[in-house]
């Protein structure tokens, strides 16, 4: 249907069937979904540059190459979403280093995890007899039900059809023992499978991607997807850097007739007669969208900036104000002569390091977040990307790129040498001096191979992309009250809102954090079938969906040639 023009303040006006907020990966991979299906999309960014926290630069010193949000992706590799768009034929080449994951210890030991399985169960044997077979049994169980698995964790919700095809193949007590173990703490987890301290660190590492403690429900989920993601796909990275895959992204799009235009920042989703008609960009211009708008911003910024409160219900914006963010980011990247002098030999090979000396030292992490204090043994996520990918810096150098997760509101230091009474002024370079520490520790020399650091604290982040708001890189907490059914408030867990034609297309949408495409595509897919069936149960309109509706939306997407393919 063809909406009337929606009044020009600006010195232009454009008409599309979909206008895009946000050219995160998110927002580029839903405008690409679109495309495909015949609309005509245009993206708006308000940064210089497309990408969002998907974005490469030199950061330290010139010619070294650093991701300057994220920088590893084996959801983007495992991920339907992105995978079904071909981004090898734009230009998206992937790499991987040596080995995928490697986690040491003090005294020199190191659990790793390599695309080799033989090389990833020799390791965890090391650490205690039987746990190499312990590994093969738990990536032997992923195997068995990873596709399905993916397809309920990143489509759309209720997955009711991927869970259908779980419960066929299992049956219902595996699929009941299955149900408990994505339900176990990670620490449960670990000592249900392991022995040894290798494996535990393995799983309790992995499942620090997140926000959740290792003793919180649903944490063994992440720990276990992402640690068997590293054994099946690793955690590749774009050659030349993250900018690689948003590159990749825009060049599909354009050559599939879609635009994506930098340096206009949306300001306000125009909306009439309950729909969402266009939108208005800082300058006033407008760009009506015939058929839909969609999001990638954050849930709090749909609805408490972008849409007037009168077009919300009331109960929504009461809910959208408990949104719950995950914790602050530190993030840190480092110019090197040489590489990383890690006292465990693994550690070099690999691309990805976890610094935490143990299960102990993670739930001391999560212990200092709750209280608000700065960790005094930070755990550190690291990335040697040039180890993979050797263009990223100069012959004889390396980068390394590291995150640490803070409170949102600090209220003191946990190991009482940081004062905290200003903020950020007070601790940034003395917390940063600490996470120097921690890997010096276990790479004695790494200081003096320091050639640039370059900081960013959790104003810098939200600074540099609007969507990391006080730091946060999961775009609200995974943590299970804000899952499913509830994300991004009760009720939803789809990405329709309460205004027709307007789709929450973030990840502060169902299925969360990740650079995966899934909200994106998601959204995409409920804008293109909005004409097809009545508006979503989620805000009290029509009833919730059924097997039978499924099962009627999969012959659909057959018929219109969008059904989502199996991955390989």
């Amino acid at each position: 249907m063809d909406w009337p023009a929606i009044g020009v303040r600006g010195t232009e006006a454009t008409t599309n069937d979909a206008v895009v907020i946000g050219a995160g990966p998110n927002g580029l991979v839903a405008a690409n979904h679109l495309a495909d299906a015949g609309w005509s999309v245009l993206v708006l960014e308000a940064a210089g540059e497309p990408g969002g926290a998907a974005r490469t630069a030199e950061l330290t010193e010139p010619g070294f190459h650093h991701d300057i949000f994220s920088a590893f992706y084996p959801l983007a590799a495992a991920s339907p979403a992105i995978g079904r768009l071909g981004l090898e034929d734009h230009g998206l080449s992937w790499c991987r280093a040596p080995l995928v994951l490697a986690h040491p210890f003090p005294d020199g030991r190191c659990a790793v995890v390599s695309s080799d399985l033989d090389e990833t169960a020799g390791s965890l044997e090391a650490f205690a007899a039987g746990d190499g077979a312990a590994w093969r049994r738990i990536f032997d169980e992923w195997q068995r039900v990873a596709d399905p698995l993916i397809d309920a964790a990143l489509g759309p919700f209720p997955p009711v059809r991927a869970v259908g095809r779980l419960v066929a193949r299992l049956g219902a007590r595996d699929t009941a023992r299955l149900a408990r173990h994505l339900l176990l703490p990670v620490r449960r987890m670990a000592e249900e499978r392991f022995a040894g301290e290798g494996g535990a660190v393995v799983l309790g590492g992995n499942a620090m991607h997140a926000d959740l403690a290792p003793e919180a429900a649903g944490s063994g989920a992440y720990g276990w997807l992402l640690s068997c993601l590293a054994q099946q796909v690793g955690f590749p990275v774009p050659r030349g850097g993250a900018a690689g895959l948003t590159g990749a992204l825009v060049a599909r799009l354009e050559a599939h007739g879609g635009s994506v235009r930098c340096s206009e920042p949306v300001t306000e989703v125009v909306v009439r007669a309950g729909r969402a008609v266009g939108v208005r960009t800082l300058d006033g211009a407008t760009h009506a969208a015939r058929r839909a708008v969609l999001a990638d911003v954050s849930a709090p910024a749909l609805y408490r900036q972008l849409l007037a409160s009168d077009h919300l219900p009331a109960d929504v914006l009461d809910d959208v104000g408990r949104f719950e963010w995950d914790p602050a980011t530190v993030k840190v990247d480092w110019s090197l002569d040489g590489s990383v002098p890690w006292t465990a030999p693994e550690a070099r090979r690999a691309g990805t390091v976890h610094v935490a000396d143990g299960m102990d030292d993670l739930t001391g992490v999560a212990a200092d977040l709750a209280t608000g204090r700065l960790p005094a043994r930070p755990m550190l996520i690291c990335g040697q990307q040039s180890l993979a990918d050797p263009s990223r810096c100069p012959p004889g150098t390396s980068t390394l790129w590291a995150y640490t997760h803070v409170p949102r509101t600090v209220r003191g230091d946990a190991a009482g040498e940081l004062a905290t009474a200003r903020g950020e002024l007070d601790w940034l370079d003395g917390f940063v001096d600490r996470l120097e520490e921690r890997v010096e520790r276990l790479a004695p020399g790494f200081v003096t191979r320091v050639r640039h650091r370059h900081v960013l604290s959790p104003s810098g982040l939200e600074a540099a992309d609007a969507n990391l708001v006080g730091g946060a890189i999961g775009g609200g907490t995974c943590q299970l009250h804000q899952q499913g059914v509830f994300r991004p408030v009760p009720g939803s867990g789809r990405p329709e809102t309460p205004v027709a034609g307007l789709y929450l297309a973030s990840a502060s949408a169902h299925p969360g954090a990740g650079v995966h495409g899934a909200a994106g595509a998601n959204a995409a897919r409920a804008a293109m079938r909005a004409g097809a069936r009545p508006r979503s149960w989620m805000f009290g309109g029509g009833s919730p969906p059924t097997v039978a509706g499924a099962r009627r939306r999969r012959r659909d997407d057959d018929a219109e040639g969008k059904a989502t393919p199996r991955r390989a």
